[in-house]
């Protein structure tokens, strides 16, 4: 049997957030056939959860008959070999054998991945970090990860799980995080935090971290719970950064949107805080935004349905996978 790529086919990649489930079908030539986005269904259960990312890539595959191959990336812990989700507090999601539910669903190769690696594999290929062996990537949406690269190689720790950035606790005596520490990152940088909190200082409830950036020069309420966001994430990556020594560290995710009204600040409070460095790395915000993890899916898709070839087609791909 040929390799996707020598078959006509086309990769099957999807994300599954917090927030959305973003698909897309992509060709050799990078076009994308067929692409959906839904809500992700956290208060109806984790049952719900996984049933509606089965019917959106059972969808997507119907849509495209020319799909050889489902790669698909989730949040959490995960084990990439045996294709499970370990633990996705966010989803409410402990032990699940996603690869063979997906499997089950497509009757297709399926291959699982962290979602945030895969933001990373995005942006090394195609976004911002193009050209940095050193960096940082952060995602920050419903929850906050990181993908590391140190001398060009991905950093993937002794047990393959490192970049739980989100529970870096920054606030030891902080909020109670569903991790069960106190001060997680995440309780404090996400867009589910930044929501709350907002609504906690006497904002409207309902109202998206974008909103609550949009309004932060005539809302305190806004102001103090996107100051709090900044804040939060500069101790963070200040952190990172003097352990780590990157040149580089990029914003990505559906936060990184809010362009300089995010980067400005936190670069300020991360210059403080390393103002003992003769340098200090170089933060950037991602032109990838929301659309990170379903691009890198995609890129591990190709690389995994045709070995040893390059994805050049991605050099141009820009088709948009709304957040």
């Amino acid at each position: 049997m040929g390799t996707v790529a020598e078959t006509g086919g086309s990769v099957l990649a999807v994300d599954l957030g917090g927030t959305t489930i973003k698909g897309a079908t992509v060709d050799a030539r990078g076009r994308v056939r067929a692409e959906l986005v839904r809500a992700t269904p956290v208060a109806d259960g984790p049952e719900a959860v996984l049933g509606a990312l089965e019917s959106a890539v059972s969808e997507l595959a119907g849509e495209d008959p020319t799909v050889r191959i489902v790669s698909a990336v989730v949040p959490g812990v995960v084990d990439v070999a045996a294709g499970r989700i370990v633990f996705a507090g966010n989803l409410g999601l402990r032990d699940v054998a996603i690869r063979e539910r997906l499997g089950r669903a497509t009757g297709l190769p399926t291959l699982i991945d962290h979602d945030v690696r895969a933001a990373g594999v995005a942006e090394r290929t195609i976004g911002a970090a193009r050209g940095s062996r050193d960096h940082i990537i952060v995602v920050c949406g419903t929850g906050v990860a990181a993908s590391v690269s140190v001398a060009g190689e991905p950093l993937l720790g002794a047990n393959g799980v490192a970049g739980e950035f989100g529970h870096i606790p920054v606030w030891p005596d902080g909020e109670l995080c569903e991790c069960g520490q106190r001060g997680c990152l995440e309780r404090y940088a996400s867009a589910a935090a930044i929501a709350r909190h907002y609504a906690d200082h006497g904002g409207e409830p309902g109202v998206s971290a974008r909103e609550v950036a949009d309004r932060r020069d005539i809302d305190p309420a806004a102001a103090r719970a996107w100051g709090e966001a900044c804040r939060a994430l500069a101790v963070g990556l200040a952190g990172a950064a003097a352990l780590l020594d990157p040149d580089l560290i990029v914003i990505a995710g559906g936060l990184s949107e809010a362009g300089r009204a995010l980067l400005d600040p936190v670069r300020a409070e991360v210059d403080a805080r390393l103002g003992w460095r003769a340098v200090v790395p170089e933060l950037r915000g991602s032109g990838l935004g929301a659309r990170a993890g379903v691009m890198g899916a995609a890129v591990l898709g190709w690389r995994a349905g045709t070995p040893g070839a390059p994805v050049p087609f991605f050099e141009n791909w820009y088709s948009p996978i709304h957040s």
